[in-house]
């Protein structure tokens, strides 16, 4: 079967997407497998790619990219030749919602430092513009070609866990940390437009969280208040939002979250 082994999210080569990606790699500084190189003839000036490696297991794929391309507009590619784009219809069907109040720069100044890990990446699809057998079609993509599994709650949250080639041919059985950054893919039927979500392990606890982004900055969402705090960012791309999920330090794991148990025993993988 065909192994997916990098997704990325690329960004029109102008400018602000120059300065965005400048302001994630200083975000993940600290997180040990992001590598950020810099095309050669361009020392000293935002761009480049920004790659992040599974560390855990060995071998481990997809990894997830960021980089600069010659687009219109941004989009999520895979390198088994499919992409998720930023729907038009979306942007049609956007209603008047709350600008951020955060952008990168901001988000960067004020988490300088305490970003250890990247849970996971994702795609949040309105479900007003991707109907029932598109959603499908987007689940054969992924599920043909990695490793995914169905959120044990029912909801459409499907992730893609970074797998060996010989898990893809099997199942996972190793539970370990460092089996990231996961994908997920949301039908999201309470959103307009297309949604680029980040969500991002630090050493911070809840009540830190809160303290840097009280209220309209941030909020929780209803039963996953004691997970994350929601960080919404401005953006420089119309049709698009931005979403940090910042997870609180956990002092007790590792969890059945991170390891990937969770999701593999309750959830099950969709074949």
């Amino acid at each position: 079967m065909d192994r997916l082994c990098e997704i990325t999210f690329l960004l029109p080569d102008d400018s602000a997407s120059r300065t965005f990606l400048d302001e994630l790699r200083r975000l993940l500084s600290e997180v040990a497998y992001a590598d950020f190189t810099t095309p050669s003839g361009t020392a000293g000036r935002p761009g480049g790619r920004l790659t992040l490696t599974p560390p855990r297991p060995a071998g481990a794929r997809p990894v997830t990219a960021f980089e600069l391309a010659d687009v219109d507009a941004p989009e999520v590619t895979l390198d088994t030749g499919h992409s998720i784009g930023v729907s038009e219809a979306a942007e049609a069907h956007a209603t008047a919602a709350p600008p951020p109040r955060i952008g990168m720069a901001d988000l960067t100044r004020r988490m300088a430092g305490h970003v250890r890990r990247v849970d996971h990446t994702g795609v949040n699809v309105p479900a007003c513009v991707t109907p029932p057998a598109r959603w499908r079609d987007l689940l054969t993509v992924f599920s043909s070609a990695s490793a995914m599994y169905r959120y044990p709650t029912g909801e459409d949250w499907p992730f893609v866990l970074p797998a060996t080639a010989t898990e893809l041919g099997t199942d996972i059985d190793e539970f370990v940390v460092g089996r990231e950054p996961r994908f997920e893919l949301v039908h999201d039927r309470w959103l307009t437009r297309t949604l680029w979500q980040f969500a991002l392990w630090t050493d911070l606890t809840r009540t830190e969280l809160e303290r840097l982004f009280p209220e309209p900055d941030g909020f929780t969402f209803p039963e996953l208040e004691e997970v994350f705090r929601v960080v919404p960012v401005a953006g420089p791309w119309p049709g698009l939002d931005i979403r940090f999920d910042l997870c609180y330090r956990i002092d007790d794991g590792p969890s059945p979250w991170e390891t990937g148990e969770w999701l593999v025993t309750e959830g099950g993988r969709i074949r």
